[in-house]
């Protein structure tokens, strides 16, 4: 920084310019910093692009992609750190799977990250408490065992957090899904092509669910049996509600009743259950706010309304004491 200031004063040879130019030259940069972050994130939302993509399949392909270099690369490590209890690798995969990381190398990738991020936390860790003099040997290893515990939780974290995330998104969208479905087997679509429609048109809106349900009519296409295809899409995603519709769709197609009479019954329930969701959260808001309320609200407006009473009684009080000395 002080290499810059002495720059921009050789050229301009007044400090008074030298400090404007220096400011206009971070705010044009913080003005291009800030336009380049808005252009990547309406990139990344623009409804027309996403579609495009979810069409042509291309950021599916390019997610397997890189998933697939990354486990080329991480491929050494799994041997040494997988567990060597088949459970274990059983419940990891299912919940991978239900966050939406379906590769075969998935658990392997895993894995091999929680172990590089704790290897890399441990030397961090050394490198930065190591130069701290002073430092006793119990707080070195206590800082060292903070520092590869935090590594090591930290996938564990993020992947239970990507879990919650998509399966609130699903179950969020799943009653409006619902509502497309009975729209188009009213109008005469059979329940295959009204899943294609439905997964077409939640594109933009819910593209979790739509995935989804893109994975099932492709199942359905390549051969596989209606009702397994749903099967499988409840087992993929692990929500109770979506479980519950695969069972009702089942047993309508065994027993022959209407899909779209079942359908519409079910998406009744399930506008009711997220309007009692949406009650319930407004109900814990008043009980939420306190916290900010307490900390963040109430000291400024104690400082406003007191602050200016509590500066006259001091200077009152003070006034009292210089005369009465």
């Amino acid at each position: 920084m002080e290499n810059l200031l002495q720059l921009f004063t050789i050229l301009l040879g007044d400090t008074d310019q030298m400090r404007w130019a220096f400011a206009g030259a971070i705010g044009l940069a913080t003005m291009l910093f800030l336009i380049g972050i808005a252009i990547l994130i309406n990139g990344m939302i623009d409804p027309l692009r996403r579609r495009v993509r979810f069409a042509s399949g291309d950021s599916a392909r390019g997610g397997r992609q890189s998933s697939a270099r990354l486990a080329d690369t991480l491929s050494p490590f799994a041997s040494v750190i997988l567990p060597r209890n088949a459970e274990e690798q059983g419940r990891m995969r299912r919940k991978l799977t239900e966050a939406g990381y379906r590769s075969p190398s998935a658990l392997a990738t895993f894995y091999s990250i929680k172990f590089i991020l704790a290897v890399s936390s441990f030397v961090v860790t050394l490198t930065i408490v190591g130069g701290i003099p002073g430092l006793h040997k119990f707080q070195l290893l206590t800082f060292l065992m903070a520092g590869t515990t935090i590594g090591l939780a930290a996938p564990n974290f993020f992947l239970n957090r990507r879990l919650e995330r998509r399966k609130k998104a699903i179950v969020n969208a799943f009653p409006d899904a619902l509502d497309l479905l009975v729209s188009c087997t009213e109008a005469g679509l059979g329940l295959n092509a009204a899943i294609e429609r439905v997964s077409q048109e939640l594109s933009v809106s819910a593209p979790v669910l739509a995935s989804e349900l893109y994975l099932v009519n492709a199942q359905i296409r390549a051969g596989l049996e209606r009702g397994q295809a749903l099967r499988n899409l409840s087992e993929r995603n692990g929500v109770e509600d979506i479980r519950g519709l695969v069972s009702l769709i089942n047993q309508s197609m065994r027993f022959g009743t209407s899909i779209a009479e079942t359908l519409r019954v079910y998406a009744e329930e399930f506008r009711d259950k997220r309007m009692q969701r949406a009650e319930e959260e407004a109900a814990k808001l008043g009980t939420k706010m306190i916290f900010p309320m307490a900390f963040c609200l109430f000291p400024s407006f104690f400082l406003i309304a007191a602050g200016p009473s509590v500066v006259g009684v001091i200077r009152a009080l003070e006034g009292t004491a210089i005369v009465g000395g």
